[in-house]
């Protein structure tokens, strides 16, 4: 696919798939193949999925259509792909009870308030959760507040196509049931992605502390982000994430190559210096309108030194999420990493 093609494409299509287990066998023995399949009939213009915990576990599977006839055909297959895989390898397990549903409640509390919970919320208050095994039908409402815009959309749903294919080729060919697997080649990602678009040191460093006070923000009073905890696990990891942290900004710095990365790390981020440049282009001919973060007015962003971090942050954790990477885990990396680069400068000096 031509990335931001202009010629007349199908409506997204959203299928919100209910699976109380780990997703990896519904991305690689369902979308993987349907995608394919999709892609080598020329019915399919893009796709991405998000994993979500609204209403209990899911799989967001997002379809463009390569066109508006290809619709039926899309959506026929979409759901026959699904219902076969439900059928064949149905989750066992259930969350209407235990941790988890608590788990879930307090996530539920804090990015709902209010009124806007609406028909999410039970007679008891707390959040309502879809059957298990099941799918359904979505309107897919892209966040242009978020991204930019439609045309900050339009890139943002390009890149995720990448993102999505990168992470379901990891989980064929990497051992990302083990932690440390899952948080090394999360800190990789991360690595590359951020210094791709702040080469700065100072500003990249930054960048990561500010990320990390973010999520410690955003869960107050839950001791779900740690900090004292993040310190003690630091001096296990310092000395190789130092070195491969330095390995990544030289090769993704100009006049480094990206080409010097080993294995998938390198098309990583030669796609991350594309959305890079496509973001900045876009910044700069006054294309990308953010939402104000009151919610209360649009902003249009010109100068890409303020846009690219507002993109960075939502790209690099939605790539996280793909991963199934916790928010817990996201926070300990952006803390490490700032940690490290910061220790290194000084240790320069």
């Amino acid at each position: 696919m031509t990335p931001l093609a202009t010629e007349k494409t199908g409506a997204w299509q959203a299928t919100h798939v209910f699976y109380a287990a780990n997703p990896r066998p519904f991305l690689l023995h369902c979308v993987r193949p349907l995608v394919a399949e999709l892609a080598a009939d020329g019915l399919l213009a893009g796709y991405f999925f998000i994993n979500y915990w609204l209403e209990g576990p899911h799989v967001r599977l997002r379809l463009k259509p390569s066109s508006p006839a290809a619709e039926p055909e899309v959506a026929r297959r979409t759901e026959q792909a699904v219902d076969a895989f439900l059928a064949e390898r149905p989750a066992l397990y259930e969350v209407d009870s235990g941790f988890l549903n608590d788990f879930y409640n307090t996530l539920f509390e804090i990015e709902f308030p209010g009124s806007e919970r609406g028909h999410y919320m039970d007679e008891q208050g707390r959040m309502n959760l879809r059957p298990n095994n099941s799918r359904h039908r979505e309107v897919y409402e892209p966040e242009f507040g978020k991204y930019g815009g439609p045309a900050g959309t339009e890139l943002a749903e390009w890149h995720f196509r990448h993102s999505s294919d990168l992470v379901i080729d990891a989980l064929a060919t990497k051992n990302l049931h083990l932690r440390t697997v899952l948080l090394g080649a999360s800190a990789q990602l991360m690595m590359v992605m951020s210094s791709t678009f702040l080469p700065e040191r100072a500003e990249l460093t930054d960048y990561l502390d500010s990320y990390y006070e973010f999520w410690h923000r955003a869960f107050p009073g839950t001791g779900f982000i740690g900090t004292d905890e993040y310190d003690r696990n630091y001096a296990r990891t310092a000395d190789g994430l130092r070195d491969r942290f330095a390995r990544i900004r030289a090769a993704t710095a100009p006049p480094g190559s990206a080409r010097s990365l080993p294995g998938s790390l390198a098309g990583w981020a030669e796609h991350c210096a594309e959305l890079r440049d496509r973001a900045r282009k876009l910044a700069l001919d006054g294309d990308l309108v953010f939402r104000s973060w009151d919610g209360e007015r649009d902003e249009r962003v010109t100068d890409p030194a303020v846009a690219l971090p507002l993109l960075l942050s939502p790209y690099m954790h939605m790539t996280n999420n793909r991963l199934h990477v916790t928010i817990r885990d996201e926070a300990y990396l952006s803390h490490v990493l700032g940690r490290v680069l910061k220790e290194s400068a000084e240790g320069s000096v």
